[in-house]
């Protein structure tokens, strides 16, 4: 495979997932959809053990994987404060202060995205690594499993 290829098959993955974003947020632009997909992994990253960091970081298109390792210190990860607020309040900075958004619906619905394209089993590792506060922003796991004939 040729760099081009590997490149434009990142970029229609990526644009798959920001889709799948615009559509679980219930927003029309893409834009802000994408900022919030990078806050929330971002949070998400900040609380993880460095070997769940890496091991989500994988399975992520490689131009989201930029986007998940941009700013990342790894000597300060995972955050000392795991709480759900501070979660919340990471994923709200990342948009203009003059633009609110609804963080628990975000974290939910890029939570969503998430479990369509990650595997069952690292989505699990993730939300177990998590406090439990949290984790009560994943959904009900048995609609993201695939039935099997």
């Amino acid at each position: 495979m040729t760099a081009i290829t590997s490149i434009e098959r990142s970029f229609q993955k990526t644009s798959v997932w920001l889709r799948e974003t615009v559509v679980q947020l219930d927003w029309t632009d893409p834009q802000r959809a994408f900022t919030a997909l990078r806050a929330v992994l971002h949070a998400l990253r900040d609380r993880l053990p460095m070997a769940e960091i890496v091991q989500l970081g994988a399975q992520l298109p490689t131009f989201l994987r930029g986007v998940y390792y941009e700013g990342w210190l790894p000597t300060h990860t995972p955050l000392k404060d795991r709480r759900k607020e501070t979660f919340l309040n990471q994923i709200q900075e990342a948009f203009h202060p003059s633009l609110r958004i609804d963080a628990d619906h975000a974290a939910r619905a890029i939570i969503r995205v998430l479990l369509k394209h990650v595997s069952s089993g690292e989505m699990e590792q993730v939300r177990t690594a998590l406090p439990h506060e949290i984790r009560e922003l994943w959904p009900s796991v048995e609609p993201f499993l695939k039935k099997t004939g």
